[in-house]
């Protein structure tokens, strides 16, 4: 299904995702690339460049973008071209590898055997495993769970996997466990205790993998074709590696940096489950889609709506950083979950909202455009009005200048910080040391911000409203500097 669905569109335009001929995407579509939000030196202020001149300035020839809306795909589109110095352009059905984001993807594999009953999430993995086993250390063995494998928590080694070039001579999946024969990358190994910190662990994914294949007792991309990928609609990704031929003229190139393809066009990556996955925008959107639906509670889904809240559940001791193989972010309505890709010459991001029907997915074919992710991102989430997602400086507000008095005096912290805050013509200033005053803008009663640094600067006050201390927030540190006495 693969095969005939690529053949088919390669001479596409790249927006078969788009509603033909409706002109309001259309100029969505201008405005976001016209106006991609690019970060300052000052938080929550952004100039704006277009999506060709960020391409240029980053080294990527190639782009390619899914946005959800309303639950629904609404559109996808390539740019630039999939080769540095090649007329192949991009569509929204060329083949990306995506890095990081595979993980994902193999975790709501996961939780779908779990669902059916052929796993068990709170038993220990060894009970599993057959090819391979987690070794005790130095005659301590550790209790490890899928789910603190696929949330970086099981203590496990290896951060990421480098690939392997075409044609050279790849590790089984056993030897990359053990760091063993061609394999490139340290043993996997468990270290610290299990279910007590995040670890970023591409190792402890591959753990995982190869108890899929002992379960299953089949290959990892047909296992992954079934469970998910035809389930979902992703019928233009595969798990194989290395990529199939016929797949391969369908594939962009990776760029590692300065627009130059890698040796051999990509790299090759064993360790699929954590790295393999060869996959589109729209693909990934659709997987976001279904995730969306089924915590919707809508039936005949992949997972079931229990099933999904469990999978977007902090796992304990992580802070609420990560659930079931998504990372999450945001509250309320901004609560979001995703996840990011680094392959050699590949990078991606994948941002899904829980409520609200919101996402993306950018997809790019070199390293050195990690930094434009999100730009693009914050470029949708402006169009679409994502809660929450731009940070934006606050909104200034007025005081009269009889409560902006009210601040003015001498402020010392207990290091022997001096301030100074003065009022001139309904404008309110802050002074330290041998630095000009700076101007402080209020956003709120005793709140202000200062529009030429990152800082903002908040004043405390007793019972009877009588100031008492100011508060200097930096970038996530706070000087406190009491007020001297009248």
């Amino acid at each position: 299904m693969v095969l005939t669905l690529l053949a088919a569109s390669a001479s596409g335009t790249g927006a078969h995702a788009q509603i033909p001929g409706d002109s309001g995407i259309e100029r969505r579509i201008g405005r976001i690339v016209q106006a991609l939000l690019v970060e300052t030196p000052l938080a929550g202020k952004y100039s704006t460049a277009t999506l060709s001149q960020r391409m240029r300035y980053y080294d990527t020839p190639g782009a390619s973008i899914a946005v959800i809306n309303g639950s629904r795909l609404e559109w996808a589109r390539g740019f630039g071209v999939r080769e540095a110095g090649s007329r192949d352009s991009v569509t929204d059905r060329t083949l990306f590898q995506a890095g990081s984001i595979s993980k994902p993807i193999f975790a709501m594999g996961v939780m779908r055997l779990a669902q059916d009953g052929r796993l068990d999430l709170d038993r220990d993995v060894n009970a599993y495993l057959r090819s391979w086993k987690v070794p005790p250390s130095q005659g301590w063995q550790p209790f490890v769970t899928l789910p603190q494998l696929l949330s970086h928590s099981a203590g496990t080694t290896v951060h990421g996997f480098p690939g392997y070039l075409r044609g050279e001579s790849l590790p089984t999946l056993v030897q990359v466990l053990d760091g063993s024969g061609p394999a490139t990358t340290p043993p996997v190994r468990v270290n610290l205790f299990p279910g007590t910190q995040l670890r970023y662990s591409g190792g402890g994914t591959t753990v995982a993998q190869q108890l899929v294949i002992d379960v299953v007792g089949r290959a990892f991309p047909q296992v992954m074709r079934e469970v998910v990928l035809d389930r979902v609609g992703m019928t233009n990704s595969t798990y194989a590696q290395p990529l199939p031929d016929s797949l391969a003229q369908h594939a962009a190139t990776a760029h590692p940096w300065k627009a130059r393809p890698v040796e051999g066009k990509w790299h090759v990556y064993p360790e699929m489950a954590a790295a393999g996955l060869w996959t589109t925008p729209s693909d990934l959107a659709r997987a976001g889609i279904e995730m969306q639906l089924a915590l919707a509670g809508e039936p005949r889904r992949l997972l079931s709506p229990e099933t999904a809240r469990l999978m977007l559940t902090p796992q304990p001791a992580l802070h609420g950083e990560i659930g079931i193989g998504f990372f999450l972010t945001g509250k309320e309505n901004s609560s979001r979950f995703g996840h990011g890709g680094w392959n050699e010459g590949f990078v991606s991001e994948m941002t899904v909202y829980r409520q609200g029907g919101y996402g993306a997915v950018v997809m790019l074919n070199s390293n050195r455009g990690a930094d434009m992710l999100p730009e693009i991102m914050r470029a949708i989430a402006r169009e679409y009005g994502w809660p929450g997602y731009v940070k934006e400086r606050p909104a200034s507000t007025t005081l009269p200048a009889s409560a902006l008095r009210r601040y003015v005096g001498r402020y010392r912290s207990t290091t022997g910080l001096r301030f100074g805050v003065t009022e001139k013509a309904g404008a309110l200033s802050l002074s330290y040391g041998r630095q000009r005053p700076v101007e402080l803008t209020p956003v709120a009663p005793d709140s202000f911000i200062i529009p030429v640094l990152n800082g903002t600067v908040a004043f405390t006050a007793d019972q009877r409203r009588r100031i008492t201390a100011l508060l200097l927030e930096q970038e996530g540190s706070t000087v406190t500097a009491e007020r001297d006495s009248p």
